[in-house]
């Protein structure tokens, strides 16, 4: 197995653990209304989550567009791009 995907089952475990551990009832304060008693361990694995999903957005590459490229290809022909100067030439050989 490769090291991505051992750390990723190490990863997986230890939080499981974490999570079967702390499953006792907390009281939760929402900011409106009374507080609620909720397991410990669905709180964690809902920050967990949404961590998860904020990591992922924030991570993920940005598309980018640029129409420089095609305006500079509109206005060039076959013939201009394939020509090389007798100095490229000696150059490249």
């Amino acid at each position: 197995m490769k090291g991505k995907t051992i750390s990723i089952i190490v990863i997986t475990a230890l939080l499981t653990l974490f999570l079967v551990a702390n499953n006792d009832a907390v009281e939760f304060n929402f900011l409106i209304g009374k507080p609620v008693e909720i397991s410990k361990l669905i709180v964690i694995g809902i920050c967990i989550l949404i961590g998860f999903i904020l990591g992922f957005i924030a991570g993920r590459p940005r598309k980018t567009y640029s129409s420089y490229n095609d305006e500079v290809e509109k206005n060039y022909t076959n013939e201009q791009k394939s020509t090389l100067s007798d100095e490229d030439r000696d150059y490249i050989s």
